[in-house]
C-alpha cells in the first residue's frame, strides 16, 4: 500500500512524548500568561489533539498576535516557493512555550544601561558597541630545532630487480 498523505502523517516520532514525560501535563502550562508582540516556540504536545498546529510549525519560533481563552494566535514565517509568507494560526496553550530567542539581547541591553550609568557618574564617554575580536597576538617560538629533509634519488636499475 502507499504512504498515506494525512494531516498527521510521519509524526510517530515527531508528536511522540519524550521519554519520562509522559503523564499528565502541569498546571504552569496552563498558568502561563502570554502577551501580544511575546516570542513563542510552537511544540507540539501529542498528549493534546485539539489545538494542535500542522506538523511543519513544530519547531518554530513566532510572535503572540493574539490572545483568546484557552489559545493564543501566533505569527510564523513560512517559506513558499521563492517567497516568506508571515502565516498567522491559532494554537492552545499546550503546544506553545516561551521562547529564549532574544533573552542574550535583553541581557546586553540591561548591562549596556547599568556600564552607561556608571560611566556617566565617573564623568566618561564609552562605546557599548560589540567589537569584532580581532587577531590574536603573535609569539616566538623557542628551543624548535630546524630539521631539513631531502628527497631520496629514483633509481632505475634497482626498482627492476625487485619484480613488477
Amino acid at each position: 500500500m502507499p504512504a498515506g498523505h494525512g494531516l498527521r502523517s510521519r509524526t510517530r516520532d515527531l508528536f511522540a512524548r519524550g521519554f519520562r514525560k509522559r503523564g499528565t501535563i502541569h498546571l504552569s502550562t496552563y498558568l502561563r500568561t502570554y502577551k501580544i508582540g511575546q516570542y513563542v516556540d510552537i511544540k507540539v504536545n501529542g498528549a493534546v489533539q485539539k489545538g494542535m498546529p500542522h506538523k511543519f510549525y513544530h519547531g518554530r519560533t513566532g510572535r503572540v498576535w493574539n490572545v483568546t481563552k484557552r489559545a493564543i494566535g501566533v505569527e510564523v514565517n513560512k517559506q513558499v516557493g521563492h517567497r516568506i509568507i508571515r502565516k498567522r494560526i491559532h494554537v492552545r496553550v499546550e503546544h506553545v512555550q516561551p521562547s529564549r530567542c532574544n533573552e542574550e539581547i535583553k541581557n546586553r541591553i540591561r548591562r549596556n544601561d547599568e556600564l552607561k550609568a556608571e560611566a556617566k557618574a565617573r564623568g566618561e564617554v564609552i562605546s557599548t558597541k560589540r567589537q569584532p575580536e580581532g587577531p590574536k597576538p603573535g609569539f616566538m617560538v623557542e628551543g624548535a630545532t630546524l630539521e631539513t629533509v631531502t628527497p631520496i634519488p629514483y633509481d632505475v636499475v634497482n626498482d627492476l630487480k625487485g619484480g613488477y
